[in-house]
């Protein structure tokens, strides 16, 4: 059994409470064994991983019929905060929470207990024992090669974030958001070792913060704004009813018609410029040349919101109506043409169609996504449905075309003056009262792909 560590990072101001909870750092063995797994998949991309164990001894059909097992375990369950605005409080997954306890846990079988009633008893003991049978696969083939550099660099990342004093970004952070965090949870952070990398990974949930960390890094300033940039869409996850009911007001009550695709923007958007925007130049001294967010739209509005970010932390003041407006304000002057451009009305989108490859086909189109939402059944229910999401809508018609179309336009007031030809392909939007988009798309000849890249 390898050793464990446990080491007390930091320690954090608390905006409620003014004591100091503790942030921890643990290699969780039987975490990163659940993730190694998922790496093998056939449906992953390729990754360090998947190549060392395609190389190795394991490649077999007996080893591959297991990750096939894993594959097909049913863990992914959900469910939303019905109470709160729609999209402001991440839905709460399944997966996640077993990962948290994978982390909090120190063996499988106290695992499989604190587990118990996320999913069924079996698929539970079954994941229990792919994680088991792995386990000396994955120290054979990546920890131990790499157990000194990475043992060394858990050391350095602690100092360094010691000596930054990075207790100040999480107090930073619940000031701005006007959050606040349970001094009694302590925040666990779980690191594991990536070989062969020029990249490292960050996930948040819950009360906890995982990363792969390249084996040659050097530099932890991107590691550790890359985690507060995580931390941050935590921080802003556990706002009160309250605050997240007045932001969400503020919004909408904004008269600009850009006011609500700005507002899908908003978590991403300020986890970049607080994480890699803010906590990055406090670090180095200076801002990030390079692209701070792979999405241009985040990075490019992250980088316009910047200097009222940084002026409401050096003020100590809060996110508010103010900051609301001023920033939808830079939005539409900065980006008019955004609310048309597919690329960012899809990364929010609610798509109804009945024929579920037309799903993938939007996938593959636009793969980067904030908020997507599936229906197979054109109804009045599923159009209802939609209505209540402020996300771009999208209803592809291929069958009983006159039928569904008629129903489309008797569901949406901006459709009153509608004409339309149900035997011919077309796509046709509007934007609707709600500051979303409206793309119907009527396919009777014309492959889907053409059509959607002819939406204007």
């Amino acid at each position: 059994m390898k050793s464990v560590f446990l080491i007390p990072l930091l320690f954090l101001t608390v905006l409620a409470f003014g004591q100091k909870p503790t942030l921890k750092m643990k290699y969780s063995e039987q975490l990163t064994v659940f993730v190694f797994i998922q790496n093998l998949s056939e449906n992953h991309p390729e990754n360090v991983f998947k190549t060392a164990f395609q190389k190795s001894k394991y490649n077999t059909e007996n080893y591959r019929n297991k990750i096939s097992e894993f594959d097909k375990l049913s863990i992914d369950y959900s469910y939303q905060f019905e109470e709160f605005p729609y999209g402001s409080k991440a839905p709460m997954q399944t997966r996640d929470i077993l990962k948290k306890n994978l982390i909090e846990t120190d063996n499988l079988n106290d695992f499989r207990l604190r587990s118990i009633g996320l999913v069924p008893i079996k698929t539970l003991n079954d994941l229990a024992a792919l994680i088991l049978y792995f386990t000396p696969i994955y120290n054979e083939l990546i920890y131990t090669p790499n157990k000194e550099k990475f043992e060394k660099q858990v050391i350095e990342i602690t100092d360094y974030a010691n000596d930054h004093h990075i207790e100040g970004f999480f107090q930073t952070g619940l000031s701005f958001y006007h959050s606040v965090w349970d001094q009694s949870i302590p925040f666990q952070i779980a690191f594991y070792p990536l070989p062969d990398s020029d990249y490292f990974t960050a996930q948040a949930f819950c009360n906890n913060f995982v990363s792969a960390i390249q084996t040659n890094l050097k530099d932890y300033k991107d590691l550790l704004s890359v985690m507060m940039h995580e931390i941050f869409h935590i921080i802003y996850n556990e706002q009160s009813l309250e605050m997240k009911i007045k932001i969400d007001k503020d919004f909408k009550e904004n008269k600009s018609k850009y006011s609500n695709y700005a507002y899908q923007l908003l978590n991403e958007l300020l986890a970049t410029a607080l994480g890699n925007g803010y906590v990055y130049e406090q670090l180095e001294g200076e801002l990030d040349q390079n692209d701070w967010y792979y999405h241009q739209y985040i990075d490019l509005m992250a980088r316009k919101i910047y200097p009222v970010v940084k002026n409401y932390i050096t003020e100590k003041k809060s996110i508010d109506k103010n900051f609301i407006d001023t920033y939808i304000n830079l939005y539409e002057t900065n980006f008019p043409n955004w609310i048309n451009e597919s690329d960012n009305i899809m990364t929010y989108r609610y798509v109804i169609s009945e024929d579920e490859k037309d799903f993938n086909t939007i996938n593959q189109l636009f793969r980067y996504r904030s908020s997507a939402e599936y229906e197979n059944e054109i109804t009045e229910r599923s159009i209802e449905k939609m209505q209540k999401t402020p996300l771009t809508k999208i209803i592809i018609v291929s069958n009983k075309n006159l039928e569904k179309l008629r129903l489309i336009k008797s569901k949406f007031k901006e459709l009153t003056n509608w004409k339309f030809t149900s035997d011919q392909d077309f796509t046709y939007k509007i934007l609707l009262a709600d500051k979303s988009q409206l793309i119907i798309i009527n396919t009777v000849k014309k492959d889907l792909k053409k059509l959607i890249q002819s939406i204007k």
